[in-house]
């Protein structure tokens, strides 16, 4: 499984039309093969900052869907961001 999360900062007054402008890939998204879970979604604590969460089954099923995912383009600029790629190697539920 992998999982990517992190953070992008977009200008506070873009950030509600660049998350919305993600609701159809999202739609697409976790209809894919392999897709877990999907979210783009604005921080609730600082209006600049978009979350970004995806899990996958497998890194071909990620690759295979980049491949045709068809980002929007906002022409909203990206200030900064800290995204990364993690393998898992395990699950638990943290509820015991």
């Amino acid at each position: 499984m992998l999982i990517i999360a992190g953070y992008l900062e977009v200008d506070p007054k873009a950030r509600d039309t660049f998350v919305a402008a993600h609701q159809d890939l999202l739609r697409r998204g976790r209809d894919a093969p392999g897709c877990l879970d999907l979210a783009i979604s604005a921080d609730p604590l600082d209006p600049a900052r978009v979350n970004n969460f995806e899990r996958w089954e497998s890194k071909a099923h990620l690759d295979a869907w980049r491949k045709v995912a068809a980002a929007p383009d906002t022409g909203i600029a990206i200030r900064a961001g800290h995204v990364m790629e993690y393998d898992v190697t395990g699950e638990r539920s943290p509820f015991g």
